[in-house]
């Protein structure tokens, strides 16, 4: 199965039986990032939001973590995505699927180090009425 292929059924079997609506929330101090909510839907006690996110060159999302999980797909770019512990855990290069766990406990940062916008498309699987990520200070590395 083709990388196309692979992330059309991916989206399309987490959206498949969701009709999604806008929700915001950003952590800080992101720069060079936007993002826009494709849709959402709050079921079971869970909130269900499809975002597409794009990172600038030479931008960040800031240090945060969330209260749920994450999956993703890269679109187009390279995401370099780091752990509080500082060290460069993960490059993911378009057609990428990644997961991030929620939790305190699950700090990281995501950084388009690359001369091309980093485009991803991400579903939140948040406890009702969460804000996608919890803002966090950097754990001291020595980058922001």
């Amino acid at each position: 199965m083709s990388n196309t292929h692979r992330r059309i059924a991916f989206l399309g079997a987490l959206t498949a039986s969701l009709a999604l609506a806008p929700s915001v929330a950003s952590a800080t101090p992101a720069y060079g990032v936007s993002g826009v909510i494709v849709s959402q839907i709050t079921s079971a006690g869970k909130d269900y939001i499809l975002r597409q996110i794009t990172i600038q060159p030479g931008g960040s999302t800031g240090w945060h973590y969330h209260d749920g999980t994450l999956y993703a797909v890269v679109e187009q770019g390279t995401l370099t995505h780091t752990e509080s512990d500082c060290k460069i855990t993960a490059t993911y290069s378009k057609g990428a699927v990644f997961v991030e766990d929620s939790g305190a406990g699950n700090v990281h940062i995501g950084r388009n180090l690359g001369s091309t916008p980093v485009v991803l498309d991400v579903l939140y699987v948040d406890p009702a009425g969460s804000p996608l990520s919890e803002s966090v200070p950097n754990p001291g590395c020595s980058f922001q």
